[in-house]
């Protein structure tokens, strides 16, 4: 029945739907330190200067990362407001993006029922889904890159004649990654296609026409912003942005390091509950489409070589793994599809996995509404040797009693779902999975985590709100945070003293000076008599420095 309805019909019903789940409610809860607050502080940023060409924090150029995302902030902030909402509502546009792309791309390789599939693995599991609410960038990034490895399988694909057509797309969309979030786009989509080749021993027919045009819209895409930089005089700024990216494969970039499988844990548990599904995919198997089955094998050496690079990569950030979600859903999608054709079986290792990482999410979602009553035993016990982390509990949770409902409902529907719905109908599991982990999720992001930022960074982004637009300094000291620009709306300083630390705190400023520090700081501002502690609250100690002393 699904594979006779119109896939124009299906793709406005999908479209419809992912608005439905993805923008709503993206203003529920402040941006997060470090990310979401970077990224929209340099659209603010481009805003307030009128320079939409260069990416600035605190009004000085940002070599981290190029603006095509930037830019999409900008005009959401254009027509929304400078606030949490139109800093997330590119990625609910990217949601909607992303499920159209895998859809219509499902159905080519299969059929609709295929594309369907595919949609609900990417929709129903756990962080997919919640990236589509948040404001960092690499939803975006993802699907470019995707796209440009997508027209690199149709072009590898003999039986598709518009090879010179597919080598555009793909070096295109190669350039759009680039522009999202610098060359490690390019390099992902280069060591995919690459190890295809070898793969395949490279027996694949490629003209001289395809490679040119290839490389020639990468560049003139990709390249485009730091040609203009350059002929802009800003050439040392994109010098800057190729010493750091190269930084961040031989560093522990901002602290964030971690176990070389990391990336393997946070893929297992993060794609709940595709990523269990898609082990059964893993292995190999008889397809008897050609199209499916080579986009199959595109798919894993996608897989391996993201898992593999990120976790060589000495910097270790959740989101660093997130391309992999396309070849995990893609794959849990097949494994499915297999299964309602008879010939794939559902194991009952997969059902008691499913269980214990159910189990997992459900404990935090259902024990953290009770935070606040039993958070002064558990201080009392001095079992927590951080005072920071200590601070931080004191704050008000504003639980209502009824948060935990999620967490239980969450595990009591997947439990039926095992009782009522027999193994061997695997495509009414999978479905009924993927919609209670997608209810499930967003429960959680409704209820669960504007609580869960009360006892993170709620002071410390209240007290900048607080003085939002005041003519005066702000300036977070001993840690590092977006925070104070973006919620204190901060202007370009007309005193270059500002950025001298030393200038803030015992110079002969201009203004009066805020200061915001953790607790387990405290003792280092001691040195500066004329600097006033006046309040600390949930762990964040304020001082002020007022000007003439």
């Amino acid at each position: 029945m699904i594979n006779k309805t119109s896939h124009i019909k299906i793709s406005w019903i999908i479209a419809a739907v992912a608005a439905f789940l993805f923008v709503p409610f993206l203003g529920g809860v402040h941006l997060f330190d470090w990310d979401e607050i970077n990224f929209a502080e340099a659209a603010r940023e481009m805003i307030v200067t009128g320079d939409y060409l260069t990416v600035q924090i605190n009004f000085q150029p940002f070599w981290e990362k190029p603006p095509l995302f930037i830019w999409m902030q900008v005009l959401a902030m254009k027509m929304f407001g400078i606030n949490e909402f139109a800093a997330r509502f590119p990625n609910a546009i990217c949601g909607i993006a992303t499920l159209l792309v895998i859809f219509n791309i499902g159905r080519k390789i299969r059929d609709n029922q295929f594309g369907l599939l595919w949609v609900l693995a990417f929709a129903g599991s756990v962080l997919p889904f919640f990236y589509f609410k948040s404001g960092i960038i690499d939803p975006w990034f993802n699907l470019f890159i995707f796209l440009g490895i997508w027209f690199l399988v149709r072009y590898s694909n003999p039986a598709d004649s518009a090879k010179l057509r597919n080598a555009a797309f793909a070096g295109a969309f190669a350039g759009l990654a680039i522009l999202t979030k610098g060359p490690v786009g390019f390099l992902l989509i280069a060591l995919t296609g690459g190890i295809f080749l070898l793969f395949i021993k490279f027996r694949l027919k490629v003209k001289f026409v395809d490679v040119l045009v290839y490389f020639l819209m990468l560049a003139l895409v990709g390249g485009s912003w730091f040609v203009v930089m350059i002929l802009n005089g800003q050439l040392e700024t994109v010098i800057d942005f190729i010493v750091y990216q190269v930084r961040l494969f031989q560093t522990k970039d901002a602290g964030h390091g971690g176990f070389f499988g990391y990336h393997f844990v946070v893929l297992f548990f993060t794609v709940f509950p595709t990523s269990i599904l898609a082990l059964k995919a893993f292995r190999n198997e008889t397809i008897d489409n050609d199209l499916h089955r080579l986009t199959k094998k595109w798919m894993l050496i996608l897989f391996w070589v993201v898992l593999i690079l990120f976790s060589i990569v000495k910097t270790k950030i959740v989101h660093y793994s997130s391309l992999a979600y396309f070849p995990l859903t893609f794959l849990a999608a097949g494994f499915v599809y297999n299964a309602w054709q008879n010939k794939h079986e559902w194991s009952r290792w997969v059902s008691v996995t499913v269980i214990a990482v159910a189990v997992l999410f459900t404990i935090p979602v259902t024990v953290l509404p009770f935070v606040d009553t039993i958070k002064q035993q558990v201080i009392d016990m001095n079992v927590i040797h951080d005072d920071f982390a200590v601070a931080n509990l004191q704050a008000d949770g504003g639980w209502r009693g009824f948060e935990f409902l999620p967490g239980i409902l969450f595990l009591s529907a997947i439990i039926f779902v095992f009782i009522k719905v027999p193994k061997t109908d695997v495509l009414k599991r999978a479905v009924s999975l993927w919609v209670i982990t997608l209810l499930f999720t967003t429960s959680v992001i409704m209820l669960v985590v504007p609580r869960i930022e009360r006892y993170s960074q709620n002071a410390l982004v209240e007290f900048y709100k607080s003085h939002a637009g005041e003519d005066v300094y702000l300036k977070n000291i001993h840690f590092k945070s977006y925070a104070g620009w973006f919620y204190g709306a901060t202007t370009p300083p007309k005193n270059q003293n500002y950025y001298d630390g030393n200038w803030l705190l015992t110079g002969d400023i201009d203004k009066d000076v805020y200061f915001v520090t953790k607790i387990q700081f405290t003792e280092r501002m001691l040195q500066y008599p004329d600097i006033q502690k006046i309040g600390e609250k949930n762990g964040f100690v304020f001082y002020q420095r007022k000007s003439g002393q």
